[in-house]
């Protein structure tokens, strides 16, 4: 059969090589495979399809340093994972057997105990033996923290196949946001990045395990592992064996495009993802390890697992191109003088320069102050009505009132700026329900945050300071305490301190601990996004457009403000309900809708005055190298998608977890709520855009912060925002 596209230049910037123990690995795989049940009568391998696959070869590529019984075990775990993914298709994607395939998959876990000594039920197929067996071998040398880790990996991973099957029951193909989401989450590639702890005896500490650094290393990782994987599997996953989840047919079909042309795309973003990994191990890493005070031992462990996930990548490239698993045609033995030496058949200039780095070079010289002219805006046919909050007119009056009095209109902005901006009415659309406090509550909030979103790039981002916008966010988080809200103002030095402390004590003191950490951890990580706009900002870097959208999400507010406005439904709905994937699925839907209706809006404001890089318009317009209007285009078909996506998990998943957490009829009626208040959301946000004296193109030149260049920032942390540098950027 004909290849359906020839294979694009990768970025291979690691030569692969082979750790010596590889016929060992094969010859304990093969006798493991046997006595587990997977090869003959299994009814899914043969030994030939075992030696053919060649999965020793990968973890000795994957894992070049690590000793015999290392190697040993991780590519047991290899051969288990595509055993189990060989034989769910065989029993349940071809049968499209949902209901046999949800039970077999819920009894996985088990066999998965954070404590070694719990007991385990007693296999009752190869999957379950194998799983079992490994279980018991690789977490007495790991610890209680990196098991549960990987259980929950190993979980989504399994869970994949469920999600897979789906999408075939309904022929549906994912739109590329909620494709990257989800291959990610129950792809095997952060399974993967554990097994790389195990194997480089790098285990990552416990208190940088979940920051955002190491996750983007996680991610980034994984989305290139995952790439790169949809390019060699297309034609067997898409033409042999009907699958859609697949990243080439995802851009195939989105972009409108040949297939040539879609796997040209996909590598570009696997390009990507790659570099954005190399960013963040060589800026953000560094300053991690610093911050958080990790001992030598520490950063070695950290650097030792960001070189094992390099490994990973080269080695994964290597086995790729010499599986017979995978449409690899002429792409190992080519005339070369390097031929025949280990790690060198990806070699080649073409992947360090020609679109690698032309996309490199985009990103990191944009010139700002570019004249783009009016933004230009789609139809937005969002299908949910507006519904206004009646005491929407006196919250507008309070918050200004509010915010004078705080000091917020002393310098940045001005009272007709901020009447103008009537942040109340976005909060009147959010939550039309609430009562007259709540909905001041909302509309101070949603004022305090549009401030600091102001704030950080006029202060701090303009002057290139880092070292203020990181005292600053200190200070900030210093004035919510978890513990007496109320103390929180004694922290405040500046305006934007004490209108913080002030609507943090106002909305918490009446609030249970638990509800106030959910509350805390949303601000944290809008404040901490702000930090990653400011890392971008020094380099003079548009953003992967992947970090961008996910990111967006909380440089945007939108976990803050949704929080803020599903609170009520916590007392009626079960904490599991709302922390399942369906919940995260649809909030991040409707997050990136939200988002990227601001992004649309503010492109004149934010590119022609501002000089800023984070904006999605930007974002994509720089990644495909397209002109303004093919960029507005593209954000109007991934956010037709998510709304699409949306309305998919409402008629598809919801009656399915109705019947998981078996909600009563009160239960249902709560969650049924809590649909209409995301889509109060979205019609709120659109609403205000629409109405808000903001991003017109009169407005951007008007509102630009006039006093500020006058009197300059006020408070600790602002030192650095030199008045003539200021008065540089402004707008012109």
């Amino acid at each position: 059969m004909p290849q359906p596209f020839v294979m694009p230049d990768f970025y291979v910037p690691y030569p692969a090589r082979l750790n010596p123990h590889v016929e060992a690995a094969r010859t304990h795989t093969r006798d493991w495979a046997r006595e587990m049940g997977m090869l003959e009568g299994s009814g899914v391998w043969e030994e030939h399809d075992l030696e053919s696959h060649d999965y020793a070869l990968l973890c000795s590529y994957t894992h070049p340093d690590c000793d015999e019984e290392a190697l040993n075990l991780v590519t047991d775990w290899y051969t288990w994972v595509f055993f189990f993914d060989d034989h769910f298709l065989e029993v349940f994607k071809r049968t499209q057997d949902r209901a046999g395939s949800k039970a077999y998959l819920d009894r996985l876990p088990l066999f998965m105990p954070a404590d070694p000594a719990a007991g385990m039920p007693e296999p009752v197929n190869p999957v379950e033996a194998g799983l079992a067996d490994l279980w018991r071998r690789t977490v007495p040398s790991m610890s209680e923290g990196w098991r549960v880790r990987f259980a929950e990996a190993t979980e989504h991973l399994l869970h994949e196949s469920l999600w897979e099957l789906d999408n075939i029951n309904d022929g549906r193909v994912a739109n590329p946001l909620e494709y990257i989401e989800m291959r990610r989450k129950v792809g095997g590639a952060p399974w993967s990045a554990g097994l790389v702890e195990y194997a480089a005896g790098a285990e990552v500490p416990a208190q940088v395990a979940y920051s955002r650094p190491l996750r983007v290393l996680r991610d980034a990782f994984s989305d290139a592992v995952h790439l790169r994987n949809d390019l060699f599997s297309y034609q067997r996953e898409v033409e042999e064996e009907g699958e859609n989840s697949n990243g080439v047919l995802v851009l195939e079909r989105f972009l409108g495009c040949t297939t040539q042309e879609a796997a040209n795309a996909v590598n570009d973003l696997l390009t990507s993802r790659v570099q954005q990994f190399e960013n963040t191990a060589l800026t953000e890493v560094p300053l991690l390890a610093a911050e958080k005070g990790l001992s030598p031992e520490e950063c070695a462990a950290v650097a030792a697992y960001a070189k094992g996930l390099q490994d990973w990548q080269s080695g994964g490239h290597e086995w790729h191109m010499r599986s017979s698993r995978y449409m690899n045609e002429g792409m190992v033995g080519g005339p070369s003088h390097l031929d025949g030496i280990i790690g060198t058949s990806a070699l080649d200039v073409r992947t360090l320069f020609g679109r690698p780095a032309a996309a490199r070079h985009r990103a990191f010289t944009h010139a700002p102050h570019q004249p783009v002219g009016p933004s230009l805006l789609p139809e937005f046919d969002l299908p949910y009505p507006l519904t206004l909050n009646p005491h929407h007119r006196e919250a507008a009056r309070h918050t200004v009132d509010w915010a004078e009095r705080m000091g917020l209109l002393d310098d940045l902005w001005d009272r007709p700026m901020a009447e103008g901006f009537d942040l109340a009415l976005c909060a009147a659309g959010l939550d039309p329900g609430a009562s007259l406090e709540e909905l001041k509550l909302s509309s101070d909030w949603l004022t305090w945050g549009t401030y600091a979103d102001d704030y950080y790039p006029a202060v701090f981002g303009r002057a290139g300071s880092l070292a203020g916008a990181k005292e600053q966010t200190d200070r900030l988080k210093a004035c919510v305490p978890l513990d007496e809200p109320a103390t929180g103002a004694a922290f405040a030095v500046n305006p934007l301190e004490s209108a913080l402390a002030d609507v943090w004590a106002r909305t918490t003191t009446t609030m249970t601990r638990a509800t106030r950490a959910l509350l805390r951890d949303s601000l944290d990580a809008m404040l901490d996004s702000w930090m990653w706009e400011m890392h971008n900002v020094v380099q003079h870097r548009v953003p992967d457009p992947v970090d961008y959208i996910e990111m967006r999400r909380s440089t945007f507010g939108s976990e803050l403000t949704m929080l803020l406005c599903r609170l009520r439904q916590e007392t009626t709905l079960p904490p599991a309900v709302l922390a399942s994937g369906t919940v995260r699925s649809l909030e991040n839907a409707v997050m990136d809708y939200g988002a990227l209706v601001n992004d649309l809006f503010s492109y004149q404001k934010e590119i022609e005055v501002e000089g800023e890089v984070h904006n999605g318009v930007l974002v994509l317009q720089k990644f495909f190298d397209c002109d303004y209007p093919t960029a507005v285009s593209m954000i109007d078909d991934l956010m037709r998608g998510r709304l699409r996506q949306y309305e998919t998990l409402k008629q598809r998943e919801i009656p399915l977890l109705y019947e998981e957490f078996e909600l009563t009829p009160a239960g249902r009626e709560a969650f049924e709520a809590y649909l209409r208040g995301l889509e109060d959301w979205l019609a709120g946000v659109l609403n205000w855009h629409r109405k808000v004296r903001r991003y017109g193109s009169e407005d951007v030149r008007a509102g630009s912060g006039s006093t500020l260049l006058r009197q300059g920032p006020r408070g600790l942390g602002t030192s650095a925002a030199r008045i003539s540098e200021l008065l540089g950027a402004g707008p012109r």
